[in-house]
């Protein structure tokens, strides 16, 4: 295991460690996209309407970040040849050459009051999908796109613990938080299906 510290708002930054990840890892057909901030707060704040710079700074996570580390593995991704056999990024009997999952949120569809950054983040991540996976195909790579409910992450971490029972309980079933090991069981079956 590798740790490679990023800000995905920095184009040149991610390039730089996509590529230096590539040689530590001996290949790369995999990129799961799960940079994310939650960006909360109502548009007409009881103080002050929303600053601009909030909205930004969620939209510049969350839906530029994603953009930006696709875009890198995609680059990245498209070079995998037969030649490779001996390395991980060798395609498969489809000719797939990587899989790109990104990670949006129930909230792209259905955004509650406060979430007016993070629910336009979401939704870009979503309806950038599509035409990313149809320019890719051609290369071999699939891109995918989870929306999971409200899971047990260091942001919810963060929050008080009425909080964190009153989002458990807001779920019909089961009514809890979602696991990561859930999510990652996800992605790992959409990585394994070709």
């Amino acid at each position: 295991v590798r740790y490679f510290r990023t800000d995905v708002t920095d184009e040149a930054g991610v390039a730089a460690n996509i590529a230096a990840a590539k040689d530590a890892l001996g290949g790369l057909n995999a990129a799961i996209n799960c940079a994310g901030i939650l960006g909360a707060g109502r548009v007409l704040g009881k103080e002050a309407p929303m600053p601009l710079s909030t909205f930004q700074t969620t939209v510049m996570v969350n839906l530029v970040g994603s953009f930006n580390v696709a875009k890198a593995c995609a680059e990245q991704m498209q070079g995998n040849a037969a030649a490779d056999l001996m390395q991980h990024n060798a395609p498969n009997a489809d000719g797939e050459r990587g899989v790109i999952v990104n990670t949006a949120s129930v909230a792209a569809y259905e955004g509650q009051i406060g979430q007016a950054a993070y629910s336009a983040s979401k939704g870009g991540v979503v309806g950038m999908t599509l035409p990313m996976a149809r320019e890719l195909s051609r290369f071999g790579i699939r891109v995918m796109t989870v929306a999971p409910g409200i899971f047990w992450t260091p942001m919810v971490d963060g929050m008080p613990e009425a909080v964190q029972q009153s989002l458990s309980a807001s779920i019909p079933f089961p009514s809890r938080l979602g696991k990561p090991e859930e999510f990652a069981d996800l992605v790992a079956y959409i990585l394994g299906n070709a």
